[in-house]
């Protein structure tokens, strides 16, 4: 299950690493109360502080640590100025990844690759790019972005033993702030 981060208290163009605002704390807890009956199940999270803080309330209700894993990062844009970072991301998400240059595309190997290494039933708390990059993956479709999935949504999908991704429930979608 992939699960988007709570609304971040910046944007791409504010801050590298912001936190979740009140609304983010709110959906952070209702990602707990939805998914607590499920689990204990692994949990894996992004290292931005958006996700970990997303990731905490479910982990203390289970009594267990989330894995930080940096292959489910956000994506990297090519520059560091902010304001190129949210061009950047702006430009990006009206692309196909057979457009992009080869950063962006090793970064969605990436990903694919760590949630294809998932053995068991896992909740991975990560950002809306890598969430679209999985349900692209699995429709077969090279668009960037192909749902607008809204904070603290949860994508379910399966992967088969071949590492065949096939996509049961895309989360909420809605208007989402990204960028």
């Amino acid at each position: 299950m992939l699960v988007r981060n709570g609304r971040a208290a910046a944007g791409f163009d504010a801050d590298r690493d912001p936190g979740l605002d009140d609304v983010g704390r709110a959906e952070a807890a209702s990602v707990a109360a939805a998914l607590g009956p499920l689990g204990p199940l692994p949990l894996v999270t992004s290292p931005l502080l958006r996700c970990r803080e997303t990731v905490a309330p479910l982990a203390s209700r289970w009594g267990i640590e989330a894995t930080v894993d940096p292959a489910v990062a956000e994506v990297a844009a090519p520059t560091d100025d902010l304001a190129g970072r949210a061009a950047w991301l702006r430009e990006a998400m009206s692309s196909r990844w057979s457009d992009l240059g080869s950063g962006p595309r090793a970064w969605r190997d990436q990903v694919l690759a760590a949630v294809r290494a998932l053995a068991v039933d896992t909740v991975v708390v990560t950002h809306f790019v890598v969430i679209n990059v999985v349900i692209g993956a699995a429709r077969g479709d090279d668009a960037v972005l192909v749902e607008r999935v809204a904070n603290g949504s949860r994508t379910t999908i399966d992967v088969g033993p071949d590492g065949g991704l096939h996509l049961v429930a895309v989360g909420t979608v809605g208007e989402s702030r990204v960028g």
